[in-house]
């Protein structure tokens, strides 16, 4: 028994810290339209540089950015060079690429400095939809102060006027689904919040649930 102990004890030190955490990096859904008003900072930018800096456990990737447009945080910070993360992805750090691709990127400013994560909106800009760049540009602020409430078992109702249901988790997860590529939810002259669409009719061969 002993012997058992022991190797046991010397298997358990053999682990890095690294692997006790992998895959802890947890994410809750987020529609583009609340990932872009929830954030200090939203910009379009290509990656030009990457530096691993030494602080934290596993380090921090602090990258450098050419930045081509900022969406949101003109008054915070109206230019941005670095893009901070963890370098670790089950930290929720993001890998970016050099020097290869324009991206947008989402994020929070702390002590002077822009972070961002798995948990934040980051893509390929050449990924995005029409209806998607055109939330960036417009769409998106007329929405902030809707609330997008997540639906994951029909019946889901509104409980108020500022209310959008939303149902991509039905049959997606996250960004990927329907209504996160193509609508945002904005404030009405009524007071009331909806779903708008606007660049195109509805999708009629999509059932309500998913197509408001």
């Amino acid at each position: 028994m002993t012997a058992w102990l022991s190797f046991l004890v010397v298997l358990l030190c053999g682990w890095s810290l690294r692997d006790l955490v992998v895959e802890a990096c947890t994410c809750v859904p987020i529609h583009p339209q609340d990932a872009f008003c929830n954030s200090d900072i939203v910009i379009r930018a290509k990656v030009v540089g990457k530096k691993l800096m030494k602080d934290g456990p596993f380090g921090t990737m602090r990258y450098t950015v050419k930045q081509m447009k900022m969406y949101r945080g003109f008054q915070i910070m109206p230019h941005v060079q670095y893009i901070y993360t963890e370098a670790s992805e089950s930290l929720c750090g993001v890998k970016l690429e050099v020097n290869k691709y324009q991206y947008l990127i989402t994020g929070r400013v702390y002590e002077g400095k822009v972070y961002t994560g798995l948990c934040n909106w980051y893509e390929k800009w050449d990924r995005l939809t029409l209806s998607q760049r055109k939330g960036l540009n417009h769409r998106y602020h007329l929405g902030c102060s809707c609330k997008i409430r997540p639906c994951y078992y029909l019946p889901c109702f509104a409980t108020s006027k500022n209310e959008c249901i939303w149902t991509d988790m039905l049959s997606n997860f996250g960004h990927s689904g329907y209504q996160a590529k193509h609508y945002a939810c904005i404030q009405r002259v009524e007071g009331y919040c909806s779903w708008y669409r606007g660049w195109a009719p509805p999708d009629k061969t999509i059932i309500n649930a998913t197509d408001p």
